[in-house]
């Protein structure tokens, strides 16, 4: 018993409820919560090795496969956390709508709704997470060469080249260069 008392000498007592004592439900959903956690910080640590701009984890074949190792484990604690919130509702409004049921009855509050909104976004971010490393080998990749800032001057210049009655003043630079612009 958890007992209370006051300056009165009143006593007020009731049952102390330990983790083994609690409904089965909770112990479910607190088991799923802690899985769901779990299962997160290491889906965070294999998504972090298997990023592309880190160095750790190998060459990039291997690093595609660590970090959709880690989407899927993602998308499992967000499995994991989704399922504990609806178990927990299902009880609440099973219990609401139940005329018989005479003890306190709970609604649902905004803890459900951030849990579900966490768990959407955990499996969301984990389907993206597999996707976005796989690389399309069928088509190479093709590279960029930088060719330079061109001024305005010497675009309109090359653009009106041939026209004879375009004329620069004289003391104006042709090229601008990197300190023309401070």
């Amino acid at each position: 018993m958890n007992c209370a008392g006051n300056a009165l000498g009143a006593f007020h007592c009731r049952p102390h409820f330990t983790i083994f004592r609690l409904e089965g439900y909770i112990q479910a959903c607190r088991g799923l919560m802690i899985a769901a956690v779990s299962l997160g910080f290491v889906g965070s640590i294999f998504g972090l090795v298997g990023m592309k701009c880190t160095k750790v984890g190998g060459s990039d074949q291997t690093k595609a496969k660590i970090a959709c190792l880690a989407g899927l484990i993602f998308i499992l604690s967000g499995l994991c956390s989704m399922t504990g919130c609806s178990l927990y509702a299902n009880r609440i409004t099973s219990e609401f709508f139940d005329p018989t049921f005479i003890a306190q009855k709970y609604e649902l509050g905004a803890a459900l709704f951030i849990g579900w909104a966490g768990s959407s976004l955990c499996i969301i971010g984990g389907s993206i997470f597999c996707f976005s490393i796989a690389e399309n080998n069928k088509t190479p990749r093709i590279g960029y060469t930088y060719k330079g800032a061109t001024s305005v001057i010497s675009s309109r210049t090359k653009a009106h080249s041939n026209t004879a009655d375009f004329k620069l003043p004289k003391d104006s630079p042709r090229h601008f260069d990197k300190n023309a612009y401070v």
